[in-house]
């Protein structure tokens, strides 16, 4: 059996959002290889983000983002409550949409959430968000955008 770290239990806590005795789990689960413990994480909160889809959402942020004053982009992101919409894990992952937006052609959240994830290509953007979703511990939406290129009219 490998020799298990606190460092390595931290990291994966941290990365994943589970509690350090889950946590400690899956890197004795995985003999060790943090590789293998996070991605079985990953599919454990994927699993229990799924649930959660089912709940309304009410709060959340509207933000924008301006790219060289080229490509702007407004995005809404719904969350349950105030108390998560007021977080910075919330905050960065909405900075992350509006810059995944700017450099996307998508024309809708579907399309959008299929693609893959800008700063983690092997992620998709649906998944990314869920991955926030297991860590917060509430449903996440992201309800709609716009983005606006200069000189474009209506995408054209």
């Amino acid at each position: 059996m490998a020799k298990i770290s606190i460092d390595d239990i931290k990291k994966l806590r941290e990365l994943t959002g589970v509690g350090i005795s889950d946590a400690k789990q899956a890197l004795v689960e995985s003999d060790g290889d943090f590789d293998k413990a996070l991605a079985a994480m990953r599919d454990k909160s994927l699993a229990k983000a799924a649930k959660r889809t089912e709940r309304e959402t009410w709060a959340g942020l509207i933000a924008t983002y301006s790219h060289d004053g080229r490509i702007g982009v407004v995005v809404e992101v719904n969350c349950e409550t105030d108390f998560v919409a007021k977080t910075d894990e919330f905050k960065e992952l909405v900075k992350d949409l509006t810059l995944q937006i700017a450099a996307s052609e998508a024309e809708d959240v579907k399309a959008l959430t299929d693609e893959p994830f800008v700063r983690q290509p092997d992620v998709s953007v649906g998944d990314y968000v869920k991955e926030h979703i297991a860590k917060l511990g509430e449903n996440i939406v992201i309800r709609r955008f716009a983005r606006m290129v200069l000189g474009e009219v209506n995408g054209e």
